[in-house]
């Protein structure tokens, strides 16, 4: 997939670029299963809510380690993904930094606070935010089950202040502090509801502040989500106890475009 002049320029302007059915059902129900499968793996690469329901699969898309996939593998390295991501970064010679599956079950499935991206990554050792992540919904994502929220163009403002909570959720988050977050919903640009049915994606910048709520629906709400750095922008220096290379990698092979986007070329006959 290439993306046009237009696409990119609104990338640049409102920090995401939306992609209606990008997968097919074929290839959601194979990308759920993946996740299904390694999911029962006994590795801190899975997160738990406090009910005991998966919350976050990390690192499927390596060739070693308990949740490793082919499947992700590929999709990693698929013009689909790797093609777009290396046109809005103006770099060639890219690799995963963070790649995840987070899953909000039905009721119980709870929120990710307001936060940048980038705000977690620059504690990583990652010098500049000139980095994107590809999102791809593996369920119909609704305001009612806790879809993301964005708020255009504030990829383009500064690293916002932070904080790191460690009681709302079964999950550390660098949360933007209260008093930035509500100057910018003020003043910024409404935010928009990132809902969409099952293969839908969406490629955004890493300072995109965003959030979801909780999941008050009867069905499950899974994504998926594979950030891209460039190898140029890599940790530097690495800091002193870094975080596991399960949620970053240390993994700094330039990926490989691949010709086509069949992901079943990854299955095993």
């Amino acid at each position: 997939m290439q993306l046009t002049d237009s696409q990119i320029a609104q990338f640049d302007r409102d920090g995401f670029i939306r992609f209606d059915r990008l997968f097919t059902d074929d290839e959601v129900a194979l990308l759920k299963s993946e996740i299904d499968r390694v999911s029962t793996a006994q590795s801190d690469a899975i997160i738990r809510e406090r009910t005991g329901s998966v919350r976050t699969v990390y690192r499927a898309h390596e060739s070693d380690g308990p949740t490793a996939s082919p499947v992700f593998a590929r999709l990693a390295r698929t013009p689909r993904f790797l093609r777009p991501a290396q046109q809005v970064l103006r770099d060639d010679r890219l690799y995963v930094h963070h790649c995840k599956s987070n899953i909000k079950t039905a009721i119980d499935g709870t929120v990710w606070l307001w936060h940048q991206d980038y705000g977690y990554w620059q504690h990583d050792g990652i010098p500049t935010s000139n980095m994107a992540t590809f999102l791809v919904m593996l369920d119909e994502a609704t305001e009612f089950s806790g879809c993301l929220y964005f708020v255009p163009g504030s990829h383009k403002g500064e690293v916002l202040p932070a904080y790191k909570d460690e009681l709302t959720t079964s999950y550390p988050q660098w949360a933007i502090e209260k008093p930035s977050m509500i100057d910018l919903l003020r003043k910024g640009p409404r935010p928009v509801a990132i809902a969409g049915g099952p293969g839908t994606a969406v490629l955004f910048h890493c300072k995109m502040v965003h959030g979801s709520g909780h999941n008050l629906a009867p069905n499950d709400r899974w994504h998926h989500y594979m950030a891209y750095n460039a190898v140029a922008n890599k940790p530097n220096p690495v800091p002193p106890n870094p975080r596991p290379d399960y949620v970053v990698s240390r993994n700094y092979k330039p990926l490989e475009l691949l010709s086509n986007d069949d992901l079943r070329e990854a299955v095993p006959v």
